[in-house]
């Protein structure tokens, strides 16, 4: 991200666009009856404070490496990309929101760690990981066979694939990417859905249809208004990301879930920081920490019984 200044203006049927000079968290029309997840108006972005109480737990510290302890602080590079329930800047233009946020300040306290956070590119993220220059990345990112290869992963919801599309569309439900032949999809650069769609683009043309065509944009909030103004046919996303677009924009529905993945803090292969993570996470699961934040944010059906290390990718 730049360091120019973000600002937030109403329109009726963007929900998110970030371009690249500003930042535009839109609220639809329909009045501000309509409760957003943490019971804001329809398009407000949740303001609660479900973290500021959480405590230090001792013995989740105890499991960090004893020179991070003594520093009492990590290098996080997180996504932001403008549209909740992933991370966006609040009016002030600085201040970052969102589920991830919510996640790793609450980690943070229980291992008693200040975090050192900076903004950075969803694709930038994971190589900055392996060279070293941060200890930490959030991002939504999935938990892949090819990431953990090279990335260690301490997961904290379930999220993955899904699609969504103008109501004028006739796609119903996407079950079979042969369905998206002869369309313009939409989708973030540098994601596992642009590797999905990548990869599968052969079977349009082995089954005699056009193929599809896949635009990326490297800022998740600009998937809204292409769809909208009718420069893409359908939006390939993250579910939950999704879920909570459609709900606060007239004009367009969500097609349900394509696939599930496992989403979890990034670190460098090998890190020591794993076990206090996990144990972390696994602490404000059983406090109600967790839940409160997945509330605030609508995101409650993508909860995690307990955090795992690096686990399988789900194959559905």
């Amino acid at each position: 991200m730049n360091a120019s200044p973000r600002r937030t203006r109403r329109h009726t049927t963007v929900f998110a666009l970030i371009t690249a000079s500003a930042l535009a968290l839109t609220a639809c029309g329909g009045g501000s009856d309509d409760a957003g997840p943490g019971g804001e108006g329809r398009g407000a972005v949740p303001t609660e404070d479900v973290v500021s109480g959480v405590k230090k737990d001792a013995a989740a510290a105890r499991l960090l490496p004893a020179e991070v302890r003594e520093r009492g602080s990590l290098r996080l590079a997180t996504n932001v990309g403008g549209s909740p329930p992933g991370n966006s800047y609040l009016e002030d233009g600085k201040t970052i929101t969102g589920l991830d946020a919510d996640i790793a300040t609450a980690t943070a306290k229980v291992l008693g760690l200040r975090l050192r956070t900076e903004a950075a590119g969803f694709e930038a993220i994971l190589p900055a990981l392996s060279s070293g220059k941060y200890d930490v990345g959030t991002g939504n990112f999935g938990v892949t066979e090819a990431r953990r290869k090279t990335i260690d992963f301490v997961t904290y919801i379930n999220d993955g694939q899904g699609f969504a599309v103008r109501e004028d569309s006739d796609l119903k439900k996407v079950t079979d990417l042969k369905q998206l032949c002869g369309l313009d999809i939409g989708t973030s650069a540098g994601t596992t859905f642009e590797a999905t769609l990548e990869e599968n683009k052969h079977i349009c043309a082995e089954s005699g249809k056009k193929p599809y065509a896949v635009k990326t944009y490297a800022e998740q909030g600009a998937l809204w208004p292409s769809l909208q103004q009718g420069r893409t046919d359908v939006l390939m996303s993250t579910i939950n990301g999704l879920r909570y677009g459609v709900a606060q924009q007239e004009g367009l529905k969500f097609l349900g879930e394509f696939h599930r993945l496992d989403v979890g803090f990034a670190f460098k292969k090998g890190t020591p920081l794993a076990p206090a993570f996990q144990a972390a996470v696994n602490r404000l699961i059983e406090d109600g920490t967790y839940a409160r934040i997945l509330k605030k944010w609508g995101t409650e059906k993508s909860a995690l019984p307990a955090s795992k290390i690096s686990p399988p990718e789900i194959k559905d």
